[in-house]
């Protein structure tokens, strides 16, 4: 038997190599593995005593030769094949183990030469393990260093690898040239948005521990090529397994929290947020963001943008909390939530913020829809006052409301006031309904909309949302403008003796 070997990544190769040699395996490897193996002791033919062909092109040019092609792709059972080998004096492979130039890892760095990246483009290591997996009838393919046990095991009880074992392995090894093509031409589109074949490749993070509900399986993938993601330098400290809704939820309120730079907290409650605050401290925040709406915060997800302190560890520790994410705990805040054991404790070890630049795909029947995500971030200069008079005081608080009404599900309102909602409501197919549900929520949990502001993710159509929200008392009103009827609504909120304060900006979210 003959295994072709070459590898970048030499984890668990000498191992691997060693226990093939075992098996009566002669092996053959290229340049820098066959060295790795030749040190370890193992004995080992090089590619170019194979080929008659050194290394060429500083190691552009070496496995791409027919006496290493025609050897992994032969079929055993074509009399012609057997006989153009023979001709040809070619032994055949029967396992290939290759993995590849590690180009993401090289596209991903910040400051690295773009003809750095390309050197990262393997072409040899792709052609070897595509002609191998199309060959799984007669060859092993073997492209990852987890797998290396389970072949070694099953060669040791039963003398080869079974065709459903070669299958299996062979759907790896297209899984990952393709994940890896596809790595290649999203860094070369890099500078498209929106382009015209999209090849996004995902790797398998986390397996959940459940999916919406509990008879449907789910996984969290991340996207390859990107630098930061949901769970990228995070650590789970203690608690159960994260589900499909945790990730869901825990993505909607890491989004919203970094619309602040002050102390903020955020809880979610599918996919919306049901309390946001911010102030001082992050201590006064999270009293914010729970007091806000404290019966639907049960259960939720809480993201800080500080660490969690021994003060707000005991907080959260008096709370049915699903997630808790946060840059840091204090000693005594994690003693605290550790009594909590179903509370899933994520420590954000890198603390970057998220990236602004990938794509918003939504998985629709039978397609993607793909957009820019909506990362513009509100400032003041940007708005314009169109009615009445605004203080600083009531400008800071417009800001708050429409950075959270950004990641309120559509229609959406929120009502504001001194850093803290305090009446959202989300999801409906009527406006004037969302205003009446933001207002009736304030009321119910003893919040008063006098003197509150108000933020609307779309315009009015008509003046009947403004006017709820005018005899309820609320002092300002902002939102996109742009309707037919703006005059109207302009009238209403005069007459109202409120201001209103137009973005020119809608903030859609389905």
């Amino acid at each position: 038997m003959r295994a072709l070997i070459s590898v970048y990544e030499k984890t668990g190769l000498v191992p691997f190599a060693r226990g093939l040699v075992d098996l009566g395996f002669e092996l053959v490897a290229s340049g820098g593995t066959a060295a790795a193996l030749q040190e370890a002791g193992l004995a080992v033919t090089q590619v170019e005593d194979v080929t008659g062909f050194p290394e060429m092109l500083d190691g552009r040019v070496k496995t791409l030769h027919p006496r290493i092609h025609a050897a992994v792709l032969v079929r055993r059972d074509v009399a012609e094949d057997l006989a153009s080998l023979e001709e040809h004096g070619i032994e055949p492979f029967d396992l290939v183990c290759v993995n590849l130039y590690p180009f993401s890892r090289a596209a991903e760095q910040p400051d690295v030469a773009d003809e750095d990246v390309v050197e990262m483009i393997d072409v040899g290591g792709p052609s070897m393990l595509r002609a191998a997996a199309k060959n799984h009838a007669h060859v092993t393919a073997v492209c990852r260093a987890e797998d290396y046990e389970g072949v070694l095991a099953e060669l040791r009880t039963d003398g080869s690898i079974s065709l459903e074992s070669r299958l299996r392995l062979a759907g790896t090894a297209f899984a990952t040239t393709a994940a890896y093509e596809a790595a290649i031409s999203s860094w070369f589109q890099r500078h498209e948005q929106l382009p015209e074949t999209l090849v996004p490749a995902f790797d398998r993070a986390l397996e959940l521990s459940y999916g919406e509900n509990p008879h449907q399986r789910a996984a969290y993938y991340a996207e390859r090529g990107r630098r930061t993601h949901l769970l990228s330098r995070v650590e789970q400290l203690c608690g159960k397994p994260l589900s499909f809704n945790n990730l869901n939820d825990l993505s909607a309120a890491r989004l919203l929290v970094r619309e602040f730079n002050d102390p903020a907290c955020v809880i979610v409650k599918h996919a919306n947020p049901c309390g946001v605050g911010t102030a001082e401290t992050i201590e006064d925040a999270y009293v914010r963001a729970l007091s806000a709406d404290p019966l639907s915060a049960y259960g939720g997800v809480v993201v800080v943008n500080r660490a969690v302190s021994a003060a707000l560890g005991e907080a959260l520790a008096d709370q049915f909390v699903e997630v808790l994410f946060a840059p840091g705990y204090d000693e005594q805040a994690m003693e605290a939530l550790a009594r909590k054991t179903s509370v899933r404790v994520l420590n954000d070890t890198e603390r970057r913020a998220l990236t602004d630049t990938e794509p918003d795909y939504r998985r629709v029947l039978g397609g993607l829809l793909v957009q820019d995500r909506d990362w513009a971030i509100a400032t003041r200069d940007g708005m314009e006052l169109v009615c009445g008079q605004v203080s600083d005081e009531q400008w800071d608080n417009l800001l708050f409301a429409w950075r959270v009404v950004k990641h309120v599900a559509s229609n959406a309102i929120v009502i504001a006031r001194g850093g803290q909602t305090i009446g959202i409501g989300a999801g409906q197919m009527s406006r004037v309904d969302a205003v009446r549900i933001a207002l009736e929520k304030a009321r119910e949990l003893g919040h008063s909309p006098e003197g509150a502001v108000l933020a609307s993710d779309a315009f009015f159509p008509f003046a009947d949302g403004p006017q709820l929200a005018l005899d309820a008392g609320v002092a300002a009103i902002v939102q996109p403008g742009g309707s037919k009827r703006d005059v109207e609504v302009i009238e209403a909120v005069s007459a109202g003796g409120s201001a209103m304060a137009f973005t020119h900006r809608r903030h859609f979210r389905h």
